[in-house]
């Protein structure tokens, strides 16, 4: 089994890498750093979605580039990873969240484009991403049978929608207060195109959150800026615990829905 990692802020070093080699990898959507290595005895190819010391700010990370570096290395599934905002106020900072659902409306690359791999008329293989959930439930659920034993103080949240919206600024109380309306849980600013690119190559995904901040206007009383940082700091070691006692569950690698093709 071989398992794509897909890490963000405050994880571009994944905690427990073991045997790491590092290299870039070339595809048509451009060169992606990659680095491999074992977690829990399953192979895992990390890549970092802002690049080397954040190269990329959350609007000009390369989406398709990461996918298909993921895709040509031959992972059967991935774990995305993201720090996030809380908007659901019961969700309290340091919880990690797994999620099922996603607000994803614009359906957008950073650069504008549709976030698709159908961009070209008459391509082979075109088709639609037909769904009920947008995440491998079975992954879901590897993740969640791992916390158990994860020996991590985070509470782990089954469910929720992940909401993505635009960077690199956060959001104003009002967009939050909107987002909260139609049911959003948490929100961040790259993993929308990920489980919708994964989703139309047939690649299983589940998405895991950690909780920084309350999202503005959530709270009564904003917390420093200084606290979000903290966590930060923090998030890689309880994203990584959960993963390594997760992978050991994963077995079932089914994808979430299907691609009705309409082409040859």
């Amino acid at each position: 089994m071989r398992i794509g990692l897909l890490t963000g802020s405050g994880a571009h070093d994944w905690p427990g890498l073991h045997d790491a080699a590092r290299r870039t990898v070339a595809t048509e959507h451009g060169p992606v750093d990659v680095v491999e290595g074992t977690v829990a005895g399953a192979e895992v190819v990390q890549v970092s979605r802002h690049g080397p010391a954040h190269e990329r700010l959350s609007h000009q990370v390369t989406h398709k580039a990461n996918l298909a570096a993921l895709l040509g290395e031959g992972v059967d599934a991935v774990i995305a990873v993201t720090v996030c905002g809380a908007v659901d106020p019961t969700l309290e900072p340091g919880t990690l969240v797994v999620f099922d659902d996603l607000y994803f409306p614009t359906n957008r690359l950073p650069d504008g484009s549709a976030c698709t791999w159908f961009d070209q008329p008459g391509a082979a293989g075109r088709g639609h991403w037909i769904f009920d959930r947008p995440f491998s439930e079975p992954l879901r659920q590897a993740l969640l049978q791992g916390h158990p034993d994860a020996g991590i103080l985070s509470t782990v949240h089954d469910g929720g929608c992940y909401g993505h919206v635009d960077g690199p600024r956060f959001n104003t109380r009002t967009e939050i207060a909107a987002l909260a309306q139609v049911g959003v849980t948490a929100v961040s600013q790259t993993a929308g195109p990920e489980v919708v690119l994964a989703g139309e190559a047939g690649l299983p995904l589940a998405l895991v959150g950690f909780v920084t901040d309350y999202a503005n206007g959530v709270a009564s009383e904003p917390e420093p800026v200084q606290a979000l940082l903290a966590r930060l700091a923090d998030s890689a070691t309880h994203l990584a615990r959960l993963v390594e006692r997760a992978l050991p569950h994963v077995g079932d690698l089914t994808g979430a829905g299907v691609v009705h093709r309409v082409g040859p």
